[in-house]
């Protein structure tokens, strides 16, 4: 089994596993935090417009767009690490 968030203190890999590991690692934190962005920036765009100025709804806007790319892309560097580990989805 691989780590879902962190790496574990004796993880017993050699360098190319260690490798998709680490890819697994970083598709997970990128989907999570662009999450966060993403939600974050969609409260500020519509049920809460009337508390934020027009610039910050821009950026909420462009952000919603970017970070929604984060996560697609955050996904497939967990897939490829997942099936470099030799797993099948």
């Amino acid at each position: 089994m691989y780590a879902q968030l962190q790496m574990p203190k004796s993880h017993g890999l050699n360098d190319s596993q260690l490798n998709f590991q680490k890819c697994i690692l970083t598709g997970n934190w990128l989907m999570i935090i662009s999450l966060l962005i993403v939600s974050t920036s969609v409260l500020i765009s519509f049920p809460f417009e009337q508390y934020f100025t027009i610039g910050s709804q821009i950026v909420a806007h462009i952000s919603t767009i970017i970070f929604a790319a984060v996560i697609k892309i955050g996904y497939v560097v967990r897939c490829v690490g997942v099936h470099g580990l030799g797993s099948r989805v």
